[in-house]
């Protein structure tokens, strides 16, 4: 579906993110995990045609878009749900959800309808605001909307960049509840999230992504139970507090040692 082959980009003069390579296949979810300013977001935002790469090739669906705008990338079928939701906040919460059906130029009138309709049934709170204006919602009712949205657009891959930030736990949860009934549903997804337990805990594949690199990856489930990524980004010992960049970057390179050696 997604692949990526040593990509670089990043802002002005200066690259981010350096020789990415990554996959996401058709009906899986990948993520990226890793400390913040690592290159997470980079890489969505170079993806779906936010920033222009430096090098390196972006194929979707055997489609080259490496240097498309992001309008076209979208019309190549990819939605990016981006940081801080960027939900149009005087339209109401169904305009919201209209607006991403505007390129399915072969839609019915009943065809959005009957996508609005599943939509609030996979977020029971906005069919309850459907009238009301899209600003006045709460931050987990917007981040809702947000990927609402996106579903409205009929993607065959989307991008959910942090879907977590600035959530109560039980809205966390809620959001990670539609995210697994996407995931059983066949969407395919590339997630990037803070809370590394949480997204290895939906996903079928992950990377770790650390000073622009990545510098490790598997199943899910053998980075969930990896000591030293627990160590790293999970807080194994109990502590909320996470090690620095830099000593989290030399034990993920002794994992990888460790990996590659086994």
């Amino acid at each position: 579906m997604l692949k990526i082959e040593r990509l670089c980009a990043g802002y002005g003069r200066s690259d981010v993110i350096r020789n990415i390579d990554l996959r996401v296949p058709a009906g899986q979810l990948v993520c990226l995990i890793g400390s913040n300013g690592g290159g997470k977001s980079t890489i969505m935002r170079a993806i779906s045609g936010m920033i222009r790469p430096t090098r390196g090739e972006i194929i979707l669906g055997g489609r080259n878009i490496t240097n498309l705008s992001p309008s076209e990338v979208a019309s190549c079928g990819l939605a990016h749900v981006a940081e801080g939701r960027r939900i149009f906040p005087s339209l109401s919460v169904t305009d919201n959800l209209r607006l991403g059906a505007y390129r399915r130029k072969h839609a019915s009138t009943a065809d959005v309808a009957r996508e609005i309709y599943h939509v609030m049934e996979l977020f029971p709170p906005l069919r309850q605001r459907s009238g009301q204006q899209a600003g006045t919602l709460s931050g987990g009712e917007q981040q809702m909307l947000a990927i609402g949205r996106a579903l409205m657009g009929a993607p065959s891959i989307i991008l959910l960049d942090e879907p977590s930030m600035g959530l109560a736990p039980r809205l966390v949860d809620e959001i990670y509840c539609v995210i697994r009934r996407l995931r059983a549903e066949g969407r395919t997804i590339l997630l990037v999230e803070q809370f590394a337990n949480v997204a290895l805990s939906v996903a079928d594949f992950a990377y770790v992504v650390e000073n622009g690199g990545i510098v490790l990856s598997g199943t899910a489930g053998d980075l969930l139970n990896n000591p030293r990524v627990r160590e790293a980004y999970m807080g194994a010992s109990g502590s909320s507090h996470l090690p620095s960049a830099t000593t989290r970057a030399a034990r993920l390179e002794q994992s990888r040692h460790a990996v590659n050696t086994a």
